[in-house]
């Protein structure tokens, strides 16, 4: 099982040896709410530029951040307006074919590791 947004978070502040109130206030945001994300219960995620923070100051790929805590990054959005016909039927093949999403998966990894 994966981990949650929450939880990476969590557990690469506690490996880099930040406390709560420190990487909260590097993030110039209230450590409670900090606590709220870790835990999984703040009532909305937090903005882009908070998660690239975030990803900065733990060490992380703000991409797979921002994709974990539920998120688009702003620079694939024009992309998908472009394309948000074919959307629902990729992500439903995906879905519904696991052999299908590892396929494309693996594509984009390896199409990725070339670049």
């Amino acid at each position: 099982m994966s981990q949650s947004f929450g939880q990476v978070i969590r557990q690469r502040r506690k490996k880099k040896g930040y406390s709560q109130r420190e990487l909260a206030q590097k993030l110039e945001i209230d450590f409670t709410y900090l606590s709220k994300l870790e835990n999984d219960r703040a009532k909305y995620s937090p903005k882009e530029d908070i998660i690239r923070d975030l990803a900065g100051y733990l060490d992380l790929d703000a991409d797979e951040l921002i994709f974990l805590a539920g998120k688009l990054p702003e620079d694939n959005e024009d992309f998908l307006r472009e394309h948000y016909k074919s959307m629902p039927t990729l992500f439903r093949r995906m879905k519904e074919n696991p052999k299908f999403a590892e396929k494309i998966f693996n594509q984009a990894i390896q199409e990725d590791g070339e670049g």
